[in-house]
């Protein structure tokens, strides 16, 4: 017992030793790789699951071929294969020997003797239901084919093979551009069809990690004598490529391009109908390529081969880099521009590293700095303090909007021709926006609106373009959609949204496009700048086709009332001429008398020489007359005919002939120098 009273059991010591806290481990700091960290994180770059991996890949080796063209305004020519590859064939790509299974309860897609009998059973149950309803001459739905069970380790696989006529890739720098994860030439502040960087680095990845298989390039510049092969994968914790094979080859063909072949899981099935609506959709945005898609697989019925065929040869610029817009840098963007500047003091450096600052406009913005601050200063020298009044300056003061000469938009003469092209609707307008600015960074909205074509639904069918790129999914929240579906009362414009079938084309190119997310898929309903763009956009192609609505229905009650015409024209032959006959028996009894004009056509009915037949053709003359007069009047109010009266085929130029294109939305007048 201790002084104060108090007593305390072996056991409750125990106890209370027990619960003593342990001292944590120390721990260790971790580094991870771009490689390792895109790896881990596959979704942001578009690689959810097999399905949307094949297409994100398909995707990525597309826009890079177009890239590629484009830089060298060459038509871009892109061939995309998708092979399926068979289990059987891909266990020997990585030389796997097949191995029947011995213990078949233990896989995935095991099936009991009663979950096979209860199944087959179900199948029985549906085919006597389908042959009763034959038999009542009940219209009868195709039961599909009893799916074999698959399990989850039942991969499918395929190559994927993009070819395309570009510039090609330096023979050093291969084993870089792909094996090495946010490295390439798309950085800088200007339109880029991409934005991490990854591309097909990232489809590599996705190789590695659902095959194991390397990637395949083959590529060859200008005025290169040999074709450049490498074989690799990538280091994903080092973020280094592992190269294979890295050599040059016989250019005998003195061929120009890139190929790249990758061998991954995926899944076609689900994804078909998105990869050959994206194709689709590149197609209307860029009808100055020629595309070749082509799905092989060992099942003929299931092949595919379309060709989506260039309908011009007029090309949008290309983008051009630009310098940043002093309202949208931030402090890190100032001190990393100090640091890489060759300008010397701060007025110089005012005057050259941002867009619309004039030396007279520099001396003004350095005055107001305050007495530390200097024309003269050194740049490099300014202090950390110095660093944010000029920050919170650029912030606050008043700049001209930049300008959009640094952008690419597609063209009204260009989305015009990938509409009629691909969709073949009854009529379309397009709208060409000018540049506009959000946060510093131009942006321009232009915008289609077609009435009918083919393999298009009722309703309204939304196509959406960020830097000449179609956009697939999470359509609902986009500002496109949102807008085609609420802001627009599309009733105004003579156009039924719930039963004519209507195509909805909007393309918005930036040198920051405002992505919500981090997949690239949609551009968010909050921005007010981009939102107001997009509705005007869309009502001016409304307000174009509403006229041509407006005539053709004038058009239409034109010959519904030459029809109406038409069909009384008998009758109404029949009822003058029994009034004429009438007319000349009274005056031949001289019960009543007529003048001499009239007297002379009584007696030509009297001779025969006036019939009912007569009558009639006099009438359909008339009608046809008239008709004439009214549609000579309609085509001289509306102009040339919305589709071309026959098909011209017009010779390429030469490539050394110097020409300036002048674009409208429906020609393109070519000057040469």
């Amino acid at each position: 017992m201790d002084g104060d009273g108090s007593s305390e059991s072996p056991i409750e010591t125990k106890k209370a030793k027990s619960k003593t806290p342990r001292k944590p481990k120390e721990t260790i700091l971790k580094q991870k790789s771009p490689a390792e960290f895109f790896a881990e994180n596959k979704n942001i770059a578009g690689f959810d699951n097999p399905g949307k991996s094949l297409y994100t890949t398909v995707r990525e080796l597309v826009e890079n071929s177009l890239d590629s063209a484009e830089s060298i305004s060459e038509l871009p020519v892109v061939e995309i294969t998708i092979e399926e590859i068979g289990k059987s064939k891909f266990n020997s790509m990585i030389g796997l020997v097949d191995r029947e299974r011995v213990d078949a309860a233990l896989y995935d897609d095991y099936e009991t003797e009663k979950a096979r009998e209860k199944r087959l059973a179900k199948e029985a149950r549906a085919q006597e239901m389908q042959a009763k309803n034959a038999a009542l001459g009940k219209k009868v739905k195709d039961t599909p084919a009893s799916k074999a069970i698959k399990g989850r380790g039942e991969a499918s696989f395929y190559r994927v093979t993009c070819k395309d006529n570009g510039k090609g890739m330096p023979h050093d720098d291969i084993p870089n551009m792909f094996g090495r994860v946010l490295s390439g030439t798309k950085y800088g502040l200007k339109q880029t069809r991409g934005k991490f960087g990854l591309g097909a680095k990232m489809a590599l990845i996705w190789s590695k990690m659902s095959t194991g298989l390397p990637i395949e390039i083959t590529s060859s510049m200008k005025n290169q004598n040999y074709v450049s092969f490498c074989r690799l994968d990538i280091d994903i914790h080092k973020n280094i490529p592992h190269v294979h094979l890295h050599e040059k080859r016989e250019n005998k063909e003195h061929w120009r391009g890139a190929e790249i072949q990758v061998v991954i899981e995926g899944n076609w099935t689900t994804y078909r109908s998105k990869i050959l609506h994206y194709m689709r959709q590149m197609a209307v945005i860029t009808p100055y390529a020629q595309f070749l898609f082509k799905f092989v697989s060992d099942a003929p019925d299931k092949n595919v081969s379309i060709r989506f065929a260039r309908r011009t040869d007029v090309m949008p610029p290309i983008p051009m880099e630009t310098k940043h817009h002093p309202s949208s840098v931030d402090l890190l963007l100032i001190k990393r521009l100090i640091a890489e500047t060759s300008k010397q003091n701060l007025l110089q450096f005012l005057q050259h590293e941002f867009v619309n600052i004039s030396k007279s406009y520099a001396e003004r913005l350095i005055g107001e700095m305050g007495p530390d601050f200097g024309s003269k200063m050194t740049v490099k020298s300014l202090t950390s303090q110095q660093l944010v009044r000029i920050h919170q300056l650029l912030r606050q003061a008043k700049f001209d909007d930049p300008s959009g000469h640094c952008l690419s938009p597609a063209g009204e003469y260009n989305l015009r021709l990938g509409i009629i092209k691909e969709l073949h609707p009854d009529m379309v307008a397009t709208y060409s926006g000018s540049a506009q600015v959000f946060e510093g960074h131009p942006f321009i909205v232009e915008a289609g609106v077609s009435v009918g074509g083919k393999n298009v639904k009722q309703g309204l069918n939304i196509f959406r373009f960020a830097n000449r790129i179609p956009l697939l999914f999470e359509q609902g929240a986009d500002v496109v959609t949102r807008t085609a579906h609420k802001r627009i009362n599309w009733s105004s414009y003579k156009i039924n949204q719930m039963q004519d079938k209507i195509g909805v084309f909007v393309s918005i190119v930036s040198t920051k496009i405002p992505f919500k997310g981090t997949g690239k898929e949609y551009i968010g309903d909050d921005i007010t700048e981009i939102a107001s763009a997009v509705k005007y956009a869309i009502q001016q192609c409304c307000v174009q086709l509403k006229s041509k609505i407006v005539k053709k229905m004038h058009a239409r009650e034109q010959q519904e009332r030459k029809r109406n015409l038409s069909r009384y024209i008998p009758d109404a032959s029949g009822a003058v001429y029994n009034v004429l006959k009438e007319m000349t028996q009274l005056h031949a009894s001289k019960k009543i008398r007529y003048g001499d004009d009239d007297a002379e056509l009584l007696s030509k009915v009297s001779e025969n020489l006036i019939t009912k037949e007569t009558l009639c053709e006099k009438l359909s003359k008339h009608v046809e007359q008239v008709d004439y007069e009214m549609a000579l009047e309609y085509a001289t109010q509306s102009g040339v005919s919305e589709e071309p009266r026959e098909t011209i085929y017009i010779q390429s130029l030469e490539a050394e002939n110097k020409m300036i294109d002048l674009q409208t939305p429906f020609i393109v007048f070519r000057v040469f120098q």
